[in-house]
């Protein structure tokens, strides 16, 4: 299988949330925003997804940030581990979760065996990826999957590209949130020889923008 290509923005995008880290983390706690457990249909899809994968082997939270979702599936009882590409993002669900598992890596090198995987995570973090790049990383969640397993993805609905310039009180950023409409992404999920299972679209709020979750499936049985 070919490589992923390597976003040319992507050290831009680790500095940037290496540098918005502490304000991010001071966020969730305090208003509860990426948090699944405050949002009743988010956490829904979660622990469905969690009882989809539960006791059939690893799971992988790519881009899990400082790592609550990672946590949370494993109250739940799933084998999860988070990986992220900020070191600072790292350090925090390291230090937030010392029992959970958490290692600093791009969603464009996915190292893991083929087919070893019952889940895959792009919760909220996916976005950042150029329009030719993500196709590219649902190939290699595929791989990564084994027969049966599932993937969730959680995103921002739009059209176009938004450009970022400061975030999370002020900080300075450099990245670009790139807009997804369902229909497309679904045929990016058969394109990438994943089955769409199910599909949640969350309208705005006075916090954040439209968004979608879908759920897909990896061809084969369960295990």
């Amino acid at each position: 299988m070919s490589p992923v290509p390597r976003p040319a923005d992507l050290d831009a995008v680790r500095d940037s949330y290496d540098r918005v880290a502490d304000n991010y983390v001071d966020m969730v706690v305090t208003t509860g925003l990426g948090d699944v457990r405050t949002h009743p249909w988010l956490r829904a899809a979660m622990d469905t997804f969690a009882d989809a994968v539960a006791g059939r082997g690893p799971v992988l939270d790519v881009g899990c940030g400082p790592g609550q979702v990672t946590a949370h599936l494993v109250e739940r009882g799933v084998d999860a581990s988070g990986m992220d590409l900020s070191p600072a993002m790292v350090a925090h669900a390291r230090r937030l979760y010392p029992h959970c598992r958490f290692s600093v890596g791009s969603a464009t090198e996915l190292a893991v065996p083929d087919a070893s995987l019952a889940g895959v995570l792009g919760w909220w973090s996916l976005f950042h990826l150029p329009r030719d790049v993500l196709p590219h990383v649902l190939v290699s969640f595929t791989r990564a999957l084994a027969p049966g397993g599932r993937l969730i993805l959680a995103t921002h609905v739009g059209d176009g590209e938004l450009e970022r310039t400061e975030c999370y009180g002020g900080v300075p950023v450099r990245w670009t949130t790139h807009l997804w409409r369902p229909e497309q992404l679904r045929d990016l999920l058969g394109r990438a020889g994943l089955h769409p299972e199910a599909e949640l679209l969350l309208h705005p709020d006075e916090r954040t923008g439209p968004g979608v979750v879908i759920v897909a499936r990896a061809p084969g049985p369960a295990g």
